[in-house]
C-alpha cells in the first residue's frame, strides 16, 4: 500500500471509516508538562480536542491509535510554504489549497500558513481571497465523511512590500513600497495574519502599525536594513526574521547588519530553512546555540515542485528549475525549496546533535508560540486540539492525527477498534 491510500483523502484510513480516535498510546511524549505512567491518554472526539491522561488499565472506548514504540508530538506547523504537490497558493483555486493540505499531511503537518509571493495586487487579493473560502466550506464540511488535512491556519504576504536589493526569487516586477490601501483591502479579504516585509523602506513603519493594530505578525525580510534599522523595527514590534540569512543582510563584525539584529536579540523569532542547501549546517548550529529550540521556526519555504519529479516549474510567474534537490531561477538565485517539515526537522537535529527531546519544539511550539496561538495548538494539554504526531525512533511520520481525527496513518495495523 502506498503513502496516499493510507492518507485519509476523507475520514477513511485503507477504507475504514474512522470520524475520530478515543484514544492513543506512545513510548514516549514530549510536549506535555506531565505524562502518568504508561504513556496513554485520550482524545475527545467532541470537537476534536485532548482529553485527559488514561491509566494503562482503563480501556479506551472507540477507535485506538497505537503508538507503541512511538514518541508523539504536538503536530508540526509550517507558517511559510507556498505550495507542494503541484499546487500553489497562487493558483488561487480550492483545489490548490486542497492538494497541499493533503500532501503536507503525510510530512507531519497539522497547520499551514498559506504564503503568497510578490506579485499584482489583484493576484495577491485572489489567493487571500481564495483562502477565506476555502477556511469557510472547510469549516461547515467537517462532517465525518469530510475530507481531513493540515488546518489553513492564515495567510503569510511574503512581499510585496520588500527591498528591491534582497529580492531574492521574488519577482522584482512587483516589489513596490508599502501601501496602506492595499493591506487594508488585503486585510478585508481573508484571514491575513502575517507579513514579510522590509522595515527600513519608506512607509514600513506605518505598515507595521497598522497590521500589529489588526494583530497581524510583522516578519523582516528581503531587506537590506542595518543592524539599527532592523533594532528600530524589533522595537515596534517586528517579531520573526524570513529565512534567516536568506535574502538579508549579512553578519559583519563592524555592521552586523539584519542577520547580527536577529541573533542577538531574544525578542525575535528566526525562521530556518533547514535543507543544508539554504544554510550550511554548521550555520545552522549556530542559529540553534544563538536562538534556542523555542525561538527557532523550521520552515519548508516549499514550492509546488515539492513531491513532484525534479524539472521545470514556476514561482510568482518566475520559472525555476528543481535539479538535485535545489530550486533555482535561471540565474542562479535560490528559488524556495522541496523540503518538507520532516525532513527539515531531521537535517536541523544532524546539523546540530540536537536530540528529538531538545529539537521537537522546532517544528510546533515556537511556531505556536510565535503566531499567539499555543494555547490552542503547539503542545499537549487537556483542551488543546488534537493536532498531533506520531514520530518512530528516527523522526520519520508514522502517523497525523488532526482534530482527532486521523489524517496520515503509515501502518494500517495501528488503528484498532474499527469495522470495515
Amino acid at each position: 500500500m502506498n503513502n496516499d491510500e493510507m492518507t485519509a483523502g476523507a475520514s477513511k484510513v485503507n477504507g475504514t471509516a474512522v470520524a475520530g480516535i478515543s484514544g492513543l498510546t506512545a513510548r514516549t511524549v514530549f510536549g506535555t508538562v506531565a505524562a502518568p505512567p504508561g504513556q496513554s491518554f485520550a482524545l475527545a472526539c467532541d470537537g476534536g480536542l485532548i482529553g485527559a491522561w488514561l491509566s494503562e488499565e482503563r480501556e479506551v472506548d472507540g477507535p485506538l491509535l497505537d503508538g507503541t514504540d512511538c514518541i508523539l508530538v504536538p503536530g508540526f506547523i509550517d507558517v511559510h510554504i507556498h505550495g507542494s504537490g503541484g499546487a500553489d497558493v497562487m493558483d488561487a483555486t480550492p483545489e490548490s489549497l486542497a492538494t497541499i493540505s493533503k500532501f503536507l499531511v503525510r510530512h507531519g503537518v497539522t497547520g499551514f500558513y498559506a504564503t503568497t509571493v510578490t506579485a499584482s495586487h489583484g493576484d495577491t487579493l485572489a489567493a487571500v481571497s481564495n483562502v477565506a473560502r476555502f477556511c469557510r466550506h472547510t469549516c461547515s464540511d467537517a462532517g465525518v465523511d469530510s475530507p481531513v488535512g493540515a488546518r489553513v491556519l492564515g495567510v503569510h504576504l511574503e512581499g510585496p512590500y520588500i527591498s528591491g536589493k534582497f529580492p531574492g526569487a521574488q519577482n522584482p516586477a512587483f516589489v513596490r513600497p508599502p501601501s496602506a490601501n492595499e493591506f487594508e483591502e488585503l486585510l478585508g479579504a481573508g484571514p491575513v495574519r502575517m507579513i514579510t516585509l522590509a522595515p527600513e523602506e519608506e512607509g514600513a513603519q506605518s505598515l507595521i502599525e497598522m497590521a500589529l493594530e489588526s494583530d497581524v505578525r510583522v516578519v523582516l525580510g528581503h531587506t537590506a536594513a542595518t543592524f539599527d534599522e532592523a533594532r528600530t523595527a524589533i522595537d515596534a514590534g517586528v517579531s520573526q526574521a524570513t529565512h534567516t540569512f536568506n535574502a538579508m543582510k549579512g553578519l559583519h563584525h563592524r555592521e552586523p547588519g539584519t542577520v547580527g539584529a536577529v541573533l542577538s536579540d531574544d525578542r525575535i523569532y528566526a525562521q530556518l530553512i533547514a535543507d543544508g542547501i539554504h544554510v550550511h549546517p554548521a550555520v545552522m548550529r549556530m542559529l540553534g546555540r544563538c536562538k534556542g529550540p523555542t525561538r527557532t521556526v523550521l520552515i519548508s519555504d516549499a514550492i509546488r515542485a515539492t513531491g513532484m519529479p525534479e524539472g521545470r516549474y514556476d514561482m510568482g510567474r518566475l520559472p525555476v528549475v528543481v535539479r538535485n534537490g535545489a530550486c533555482r531561477l535561471p540565474d542562479g538565485t535560490l528559488a524556495g525549496s522541496v523540503l518538507t517539515l520532516d525532513a527539515a526537522l531531521r537535517s536541523f537535529m544532524a546539523a546540530t546533535g540536537w536530540p528529538l527531546v531538545q529539537a521537537w519544539p522546532t517544528t510546533s511550539l515556537s511556531q505556536a508560540q510565535a503566531m499567539g496561538i499555543d494555547d490552542e495548538v503547539g503542545r499537549i494539554s487537556r483542551g488543546a486540539r488534537a493536532d498531533l504526531t506520531l514520530l518512530d525512533a528516527t523522526a520519520q511520520v508514522v502517523a497525523t492525527v488532526v482534530g482527532g481525527r486521523v489524517a496520515f496513518l503509515r501502518d494500517q495495523w495501528r488503528l484498532l477498534g474499527t469495522a470495515d
